[in-house]
């Protein structure tokens, strides 16, 4: 019995496990980099002098995408076409791809809502720059949580 093939669909959760850690993650960076993109342009028109220092945003959704591809290939490179992936190991890829994922998810939505009001608030008051990026850094943990929980699964 436990040299029995395990089933023929066994690869497909594995693969939807790299699909969702990339597609989520960057829906997540995308959608913060162009809600912070919004607020920069806006606040460029009254204070182009700060557009290089209101560009942090941008690079934290950015890193987003990065957790992403990085378990997609951890995940797609340990993905086997011989009896030895089984079906619990591609499970954990699932759960891998989808905490990493759905976490890059909920923290570029953080980043872009917080970017945007962020860097316009900063354009007015300058001394509103370094709360703006402490609680960037809280949004952008979020994502580093899910990667961390992500590479725990996919190594197991």
């Amino acid at each position: 019995m436990a040299d029995e093939a395990p089933p023929s669909y066994t690869p497909f959760f594995g693969i939807m496990g790299a699909t969702a850690a990339m597609v989520f993650s960057a829906l997540g960076a995308a959608y913060g980099t162009a809600k912070s993109g919004t607020g920069i342009a806006a606040m460029s028109v009254m204070r182009p002098e700060l557009i290089m220092k209101s560009v942090i945003p941008v690079i934290m959704a950015g890193i987003i995408a990065i957790y992403g591809v990085v378990v997609a290939v951890v995940v797609a490179n340990s993905i086997t076409d011989d009896n030895s992936y089984t079906l619990y190991k591609s499970f954990l890829h699932l759960g891998a791809g989808l905490s990493v994922g759905l976490s890059g998810l909920a923290a570029g939505f953080a980043i872009g809502i917080v970017g945007d009001a962020g860097v316009r608030g900063t354009a007015q008051q300058p001394r509103l720059y370094v709360g703006m990026i402490l609680v960037l850094i809280f949004a952008e943990v979020l994502g580093l949580y899910g990667l961390i929980v992500a590479l725990i699964l996919s190594t197991k």
